[in-house]
């Protein structure tokens, strides 16, 4: 008597099931990374924590600051001080997410169970960047808060109703979660985590100090259209001559973003895993 072998059938998942289940996996490995939460914790820390730290400095040596100093004074710019190194950790955190599956492997698994590839991308990118928009930006408002709180002591406060104010701080909120997508996108392109944080630290922290190098004239024109600058650009109550406008400079960030992001499913989808 010999057993009838059969052979087994794929059944391709509905779109509803391949939808609410790649979503639900990406926030279970969000939410279940060591790395999520004290990354998240760090952004936050250093932002709201700088920002305090750089208030107080002013508050301190006020009466000694000079004419010019006092009249050039943002005491927005100052809240938002935090945002150089908090940029660093949820970015790197973007790079980890998926390079940490990259180096364990579990990348295969992923795209084993969603043949299509581009779904675990994009429901990655939009569970993490959902977390990172609103945790930064209530770090954001928070850090404006208790800057402002302290600048209060010297009477150089403003508020979230001044001009350009409310702007700049959501502006902080939206650079910082630019950054963590733009640090999501580096880690599926070069499937390294080294090389996507080294990648990540030079284009937002070196290549704004290689331009130091350029002549002037080569500088001001190029300066400006760096997602560096046009960060800044997003964050300034009021914007000078040499900067873009908060309008271009979000423009040019999605631009850049979509470029990334598009690079890296193209990249997705042709290379093997």
């Amino acid at each position: 008597m010999t057993a009838t072998q059969t052979t087994p059938v794929y059944v391709p998942p509905s779109g509803n099931v391949a939808f609410t289940g790649v979503l639900a996996s990406e926030w279970t490995k969000l939410r279940s990374l060591r790395s999520t939460v004290w990354s998240l914790v760090a952004a936050v820390g250093m932002l709201v924590g700088f920002g305090l730290l750089f208030s107080w400095g002013v508050v301190s040596r006020w009466d000694r600051l000079g004419a010019r100093e006092r009249l050039t004074f943002d005491p927005t710019r100052i809240s938002l001080g935090g945002v150089f190194l908090a940029q660093l950790a949820i970015g790197v955190l973007g790079v980890l997410i998926i390079g940490g599956d990259f180096s364990s492997g579990m990348i295969r698994s992923s795209l084993a169970a969603v043949p299509k590839r581009l779904p675990v991308l994009w429901w990655k990118a939009v569970v993490f960047g959902v977390v990172a928009l609103v945790l930064m930006t209530v770090a954001s408002i928070a850090a404006f808060e208790v800057a402002q709180t302290v600048l209060s002591g010297k009477g150089i406060q403003t508020t979230l109703g001044a001009d350009g104010v409310l702007r700049a701080v959501l502006g902080a909120g939206l650079f910082l979660t630019w950054v963590a997508l733009f640090g999501l996108a580096l880690g599926t392109m070069l499937r390294n985590s080294a090389a996507a944080i080294s990648t990540l630290v030079g284009v937002l922290l070196v290549v704004p100090i290689l331009m130091n190098f350029l002549p002037s004239d080569w500088r001001d024109h190029i300066d400006r259209w760096l997602p560096s600058s046009a960060g800044d650009s997003l964050m300034a109550a009021h914007t000078t001559d040499a900067q873009l406008s908060p309008g271009i400079a979000a423009t040019m960030l999605v631009v850049y973003l979509a470029i990334s992001l598009g690079a890296a499913a193209v990249l997705l989808l042709k290379r093997d895993v």
